[in-house]
């Protein structure tokens, strides 16, 4: 499971997504091998929560994932 972390500055959530299972803050790089497993991951249907914790889903999700570098 993946979760969106608010950026300090912005407070905008769209810069890290943080990784549950080894508790590792991955930035929203191209070139990052664990963002480009953290793509996969959720196109194969890992469960990615808003900042907030809430799972993003459906329409939300594809929105969200169109929106990736």
């Amino acid at each position: 499971m993946y979760k969106l972390q608010l950026d300090a500055i912005s407070k905008q959530s769209n810069s890290m997504v943080f990784r549950d299972v080894d508790n590792t803050s991955i930035p929203m790089i191209v070139d990052n091998t664990d963002y480009q497993q953290f793509v996969r991951d959720i196109k194969s249907g890992a469960q990615l929560n808003d900042a907030e914790g809430n799972p993003i889903t459906g329409s939300d999700l594809t929105t969200f994932m169109e929106t990736l570098p």
